[in-house]
C-alpha cells in the first residue's frame, strides 16, 4: 500500500486524524518517534524557520520545495505539504502540484487567498472569486500522477464573506476534486460544527497557541472535534512556538554565564548529545558505514595503488 493511500484511509477512518506541523528535521523526526501517524508541513513554519521572514508571501516555490524535499526524505510518515496559493494561476498549480508530488509528500493544500498570501489569523486578507479558486483545485486533482495524492482545498473567507461562503466555496471545491477541506481562522465551536455538517467530504481544523492568542479558533481536543465532525486536525504553529520558547530560555542560561562568570548547568533545558544523535539517525549511519567503509588498513593498504 502507497503511503498516500495510508494517508487517504487515515483521511477517511472514524478516529481524527491528529497532525502536527511540522518544519525541519527536527520536529519530523520527532513527530515520527512520538507516534504520530501523519504529518502537516506547516508553510508559516517552514517560511519562518528556514528564512525568518512571517507567513505573508516571502517564500516562494522553490524555498518551500527545498524543504520539503529533505523532510519528506529524513521520515517515514505521510505528510502533507503546503503550497500557499500554488503559486500563480490554475497553471502554476498544475506545475507546482507536480513538483511537490515529486519532492515526496502525499498531500498539497492548495488556498483561495490572493497573493502574496497571508497567516489565516492575520488580518488584511483577501480572496480570489470561488470560480478562480475551483478552477485551481480541478487543476492540482488533475495534475497528480499518484490518483491517491490528497488534494486540500482551504479557503480563508470566513473572516471576508461568511460562513455560508464558506460552506458555497468548500462544496465547489470538493466537486472541483478536493478530499479534504479546510477552513481556516474558525472563531466559534458552532462554525466549525456547521461547516462539518455543511460540506460532504472529510473536513479539517487547525489548533493554535494556547490561551495567550486571543481572537482566534477555540482551542478544543481532539475528541471533541471529532464529536462535531471533524476529520483531520492540524497543528501547524505550536511546535515553532515551543521550539523559540525552549531557544530563549537556553539563550538567558547563556546570557546568565556571560554575566556571572559562572557555568549554568541548566539540564532540564537541553537533551543529552546521545539522544539528540539517536533522534538524527546516528545509529543509522552507523550501519552504513559497517556495511561500505572499508577497514582502516584497507583504506591505508590501497590508498596509494590508485595508478597516480
Amino acid at each position: 500500500m502507497s503511503k498516500a493511500r495510508q494517508l487517504r484511509n487515515l483521511i477517511e477512518a472514524p478516529e481524527i486524524l491528529v497532525m502536527p506541523g511540522i518544519f525541519d528535521g527536527f520536529s519530523a523526526r520527532l513527530s515520527q518517534a512520538s507516534g504520530f501517524a501523519a504529518g502537516f508541513l506547516t508553510g508559516s513554519g517552514i517560511s519562518e524557520a528556514s528564512m525568518g521572514w512571517a507567513d505573508q508571501g516571502v517564500m516562494g516555490l522553490e524555498e518551500n520545495l527545498r524543504v520539503t524535499r529533505a523532510l519528506a526524505a529524513c521520515c517515514d510518515l505521510p505528510l502533507i505539504a503546503d503550497a500557499d496559493t500554488g503559486y500563480g494561476n490554475a497553471v502554476n498549480v498544475h506545475f507546482a502540484i507536480r513538483a511537490f508530488e515529486r519532492a515526496g509528500v502525499c498531500g498539497v493544500m492548495i488556498e483561495d487567498q490572493v497573493w502574496p498570501k497571508r497567516c489565516g489569523h492575520m488580518k488584511g486578507k483577501e480572496v480570489i472569486s470561488a470560480e478562480e479558486g475551483a478552477a485551481k483545485i480541478r487543476a492540482a486533482a488533475d495534475a497528480r500522477i499518484d490518483p491517491d495524492l490528497i488534494i486540500m482545498s482551504r479557503t480563508d473567507t470566513l473572516a471576508t464573506h461568511g460562513i455560508e461562503e464558506v460552506v458555497r466555496r468548500l462544496t465547489l471545491y470538493a466537486e472541483a476534486g478536493a478530499d479534504l477541506l479546510f477552513c481556516d481562522a474558525v472563531m466559534k465551536v458552532d462554525e466549525i460544527k456547521a461547516i462539518a455538517k455543511g460540506v460532504s467530504k472529510p473536513f479539517a481544523v487547525n489548533m493554535g497557541f494556547g490561551i495567550r492568542r486571543r481572537s482566534t479558533t477555540p482551542l478544543l481536543s481532539p475528541k471533541d472535534l471529532q464529536d462535531l465532525g471533524v476529520s483531520v486536525v492540524i497543528y501547524p504553529r505550536m511546535l515553532t512556538a515551543a521550539s523559540i520558547q525552549g531557544m530563549k530560555h537556553a539563550i538567558t542560561a547563556i546570557k546568565e554565564s556571560m554575566q556571572t562568570g559562572k557555568v549554568v548547568d541548566r539540564p532540564d533545558l537541553l537533551v543529552s548529545f546521545e539522544e539528540l544523535n539517536e533522534l538524527v539517525g546516528i545509529k543509522e549511519l552507523e550501519q552504513l558505514e559497517q556495511k561500505y567503509l572499508l577497514p582502516d588498513h584497507y583504506v591505508r593498504k590501497y590508498a596509494g595503488s590508485s595508478g597516480h
